[in-house]
C-alpha cells in the first residue's frame, strides 16, 4: 500500500498540528508566515546542543 493510500484511509483519525517557532523573542505559528518565511523555515537545519566537555 502506498503512503498516499494509507493517509487517505486514515484521514478521519488525523488532526491538524500547529507548529510554532521562536521569532524575535516570541513564539509564532508557522501557519501565519508569508511564502518567503515559510520557505526559509523549511530550509532550517535541526541540531541538538551537547553539553560542553571540559578536560580536567
Amino acid at each position: 500500500m502506498r503512503r498516499e493510500e494509507i493517509l487517505e484511509l486514515l484521514k478521519h483519525k488525523r488532526t491538524k498540528c500547529m507548529v510554532y517557532t521562536r521569532v524575535m523573542g516570541y513564539h509564532r505559528p508557522v501557519e501565519s508566515f508569508n511564502i518567503g518565511k515559510k520557505g526559509e523555515h523549511r530550509e532550517r537545519k535541526q541540531f541538538k546542543e551537547e553539553k560542553c566537555k571540559i578536560a580536567v
